[in-house]
């Protein structure tokens, strides 16, 4: 198994259901900087599977209710909080100067911008997803597969979390694989682990190999 990695600087993307476990398992293994991206606000619907924020929060901007919750509980953590929206404008200029990125987005567009732009920088992304009461998830690294080696384009009508439902315990299980993700590099770096996880089956893993045809990996090759 690859070596345990502490990465220095994370921005976690989404300060949702996916992002709240993650942040605080990363803030608990002692990475020292995180940075926090989201423009939401807390919503009461949220409270069961986002646990920094609390029914005190609703209305508040997401990234500001997870900042002083993380700052509070660990007070030798530099947080960041940016309440501002990823896009392919600014998409580069937020991720750089990171070590790791996570997705904790809820939106099938961001999630392929964040794992081209991640390509692109050659920061190291961890792709998370959970929709009803399964989740999945896996490291992208420079030089291994993306997400469109996994899927290609983004699916067309695909329902949001908020659209389709979340099983809350799903939501947590997945942020906190997130962190350990995070944590360490792929034993290959060519290949990944795509995780799956069922609340009615139990977890496997999927081998995950770049794709001859994708665009991304393709360009990543040539430069």
């Amino acid at each position: 198994m690859a070596a345990l990695a502490l990465p220095q600087r994370v921005c976690v993307v989404g300060m949702g259901g996916l992002g709240c476990p993650a942040s605080l398992g990363l803030a608990l293994a002692g990475v020292p900087h995180l940075t926090l991206v989201d423009y939401d606000v807390v919503e009461r619907s949220n409270l069961h599977r986002q646990p920094w924020h609390h029914e005190p929060d609703v209305g508040r901007l997401k990234v500001a209710s997870a900042a002083e919750k993380l700052a509070r509980t660990f007070p030798l953590l530099g947080v960041d909080a940016l309440a501002t929206p990823l896009t392919a404008l600014n998409a580069a200029a937020l991720l750089s100067g990171h070590d790791v990125v996570v997705d904790g987005t809820d939106g099938a567009d961001t999630k392929f911008l964040l794992s081209d732009t991640c390509k692109r920088l050659g920061i190291p992304l961890i792709h998370g997803g959970v929709l009803r009461f399964e989740g999945l998830a896996f490291r992208i690294e420079p030089g291994g597969p993306c997400l469109r080696c996994l899927f290609e384009t983004p699916p067309v009508d695909a329902p949001s979390c908020a659209q389709a439902g979340v099983f809350g315990a799903m939501a947590g299980l997945v942020g906190g694989l997130q962190a350990r993700l995070a944590l360490t590099p792929n034993e290959r770096p060519a290949e990944a682990w795509l995780h799956v996880l069922d609340a009615g089956a139990s977890p496997r893993r999927v081998r995950l190999r770049q794709r001859a045809d994708c665009r991304v990996c393709v360009q990543e090759r040539a430069a």
